[in-house]
């Protein structure tokens, strides 16, 4: 005989949401989010807790890719459920005891929230009742310069992020929001970008006639463009790549 599973639901921001409001204690000191990162973007993650292994090895990813971040007008912010002792703690071990893979005494340098009640964890959806009651689920936000939450991804406590991925979606929103653009799949700067759905039937024609004479029209529905890779640095990063 089948048993009834019962389930909670509780109400997680989502995508196209306003990022939801909170004072905080980080190892860098008070913030006031997203209030204090108005205009710029910002990628907000969580870990479970403190002193975790594959937690280790994304601090060290995340701090060597700090820069590319910042050149994206971008701030990362991490949170985890210790205190600020704990986290300390972890960052000199991580300091002293850590080598993975190129990395070595890293300091690490971005923020990262005690959380000690869980409330801003809460507050995110970052706490899923199957998996624990008390440990945050590795969680990414991406929130855009208006405190809009663009992305949001969830990652299994024994599988690490790819640092690099979280880059690519950063640089696809700003490129849409830049060139009004969407990004196919695999998409990397440099390669051909998908043109918008056009939005009358006057236009679908128009599209559809244009079919034999651009190559990039594949349907009414589907349209690339090239946009080379020089454009979108020039646009994002302002000089700074």
């Amino acid at each position: 005989m089948s048993e009834n599973i019962i389930t909670t639901c509780e109400t997680f921001p989502l995508i196209g949401d306003i990022a939801p409001k909170f004072n905080a204690i980080t190892t860098n000191g008070k913030i006031k989010f997203p209030d204090d990162y108005t205009g710029r973007w910002v990628v907000f993650f969580s870990h479970p807790m403190d002193f975790t292994p594959v937690c280790t090895t994304e601090f060290l990813a995340f701090q060597a890719a700090y820069n590319d971040f910042r050149k994206l007008n971008t701030d990362i912010i991490g949170l985890s459920v210790g205190g600020l002792p704990s986290h300390l703690a972890w960052f000199r071990s991580i300091h002293d005891d850590i080598k993975f893979q190129d990395y070595k005494n890293v300091e690490i340098t971005f923020p990262v929230i005690a959380d000690i009640d869980l409330s801003i964890a809460k507050l995110y959806g970052m706490i899923h009742p199957n998996i624990s009651d008390t440990k945050t689920v590795r969680a990414v936000f991406i929130i855009d310069p208006k405190g809009i939450i663009r992305t949001i991804l969830y990652y299994p406590q024994t599988t690490g992020r790819n640092i690099a991925e979280i880059l690519r979606v950063l640089v696809a929103l700003q490129t849409n929001d830049a060139f009004g653009v969407s990004t196919p799949a695999d998409w990397e700067p440099g390669l051909p970008v998908i043109e918008p759905v056009p939005q009358t039937v006057s236009d679908m024609q128009k599209r559809i006639e244009s079919a034999n004479k651009n190559k990039h029209v594949q349907s009414w529905y589907l349209t690339f463009r090239e946009l080379p890779k020089t454009k979108i640095y020039e646009k994002l990063y302002k000089g700074k790549k």
